[in-house]
């Protein structure tokens, strides 16, 4: 029996014409009489608010929309941008009739697992935000970000680290891992400084103040190839937006829009994907071209 009619019973706050009408969407999955039985609502009970419903239900175009809504978003949408859909539909509606509607139609947004922080506390003295938010570079390899994130399929994770140049906003390296450890981040940057040969004085690499960045080892790598490091100030995501946007852009483009069956089809995939956000991606404030295109019509080297 659904557990949805069952807390409806034992919390015994919901009115008997919103059990009635959750009871009538769940009847195309279950028995009505188990239903029924479950909820403690007697058949000619159901029946008197169906009927009434169906009569006097000045919402039902919208119940209508918002199930739409739901479905197309595959259940990423929450009441506020429900809201917001259904506005761009020409229906201006408020907060709580739609709000009410999702919880009689028993439709609620799909809880996303807490996104992965790197942060375990300051090892030393953070490097100062050298940035302060000025995220625009005039040349390839003068400002670079990096940070890590992590996808969860099944009981498996996989993290991302990836290096991003933030005059294009191409990845110009990046590392998959089974779990968050130094070796991906090393080996990512070694990845990296092959793009930048010889020493340079010039380039200025972000992070947060995640525990691979404070690690000596990695910024013994930075002073070796003479790059200056930055951080960002501890929890504010705002400080590194761009790779922050960078990783809301694959989750919602690639990640979201598929269910997973292994980690080894998601690796795939994300690989496949930096390669196409890299060379085919159109970005409007890259003159409609990819971040690849963009970088060989300014700088042919």
């Amino acid at each position: 029996m659904p557990k949805k009619v069952v807390r409806l019973n034992s919390e015994g706050r919901i009115r008997e014409k919103e059990k009635a009408l959750i009871i009538h969407e769940l009847r195309r999955e279950y028995d009505l009489k188990d239903l029924l039985q479950s909820a403690d609502m007697p058949r000619s009970t159901f029946y008197y608010y169906l009927k009434q419903e169906k009569t006097t239900d000045k919402y039902a175009q919208i119940k209508t929309q918002i199930r739409k809504i739901y479905e197309r978003h595959k259940g990423r949408f929450g009441y506020r941008r429900i809201v917001y859909a259904l506005r761009n539909l020409g229906f201006h509606i408020n907060r709580r009739t739609v709000l009410r509607s999702m919880k009689v139609l028993g439709l609620k947004s799909v809880i996303r697992a807490k996104k992965y922080r790197s942060y375990r506390g300051q090892f030393g003295k953070a490097p100062d935000n050298i940035l302060q938010h000025n995220f625009k570079a005039k040349c390839p390899s003068e400002k670079w970000a990096t940070d890590v994130t992590e996808f969860k399929v099944g009981s498996q994770k996989v993290y991302l680290s990836p290096v991003i140049d933030l005059f294009n906003g191409e990845i110009i390296s990046y590392e998959l891992a089974g779990s968050p450890n130094f070796k991906q981040v090393t080996d990512m940057l070694k990845k990296a400084f092959k793009r930048v040969p010889g020493k340079r004085t010039n380039l200025i690499i972000h992070s947060d103040q995640g525990w691979q960045y404070q690690m000596k080892a990695y910024q013994d790598l930075l002073r070796k190839k003479a790059v200056v490091q930055s951080m960002s100030r501890k929890g504010n995501c705002l400080d590194n937006a761009v790779i922050e946007n960078f990783f809301g852009t694959i989750k919602s483009e690639l990640f979201y829009l598929k269910k997973y069956q292994s980690i080894e089809e998601l690796k795939k995939d994300i690989k496949s994907y930096i390669t196409y956000y890299n060379h085919d991606r159109i970005r409007i404030n890259l003159e409609g071209t990819s971040p690849v295109k963009y970088r060989t019509h300014r700088f042919k080297n």
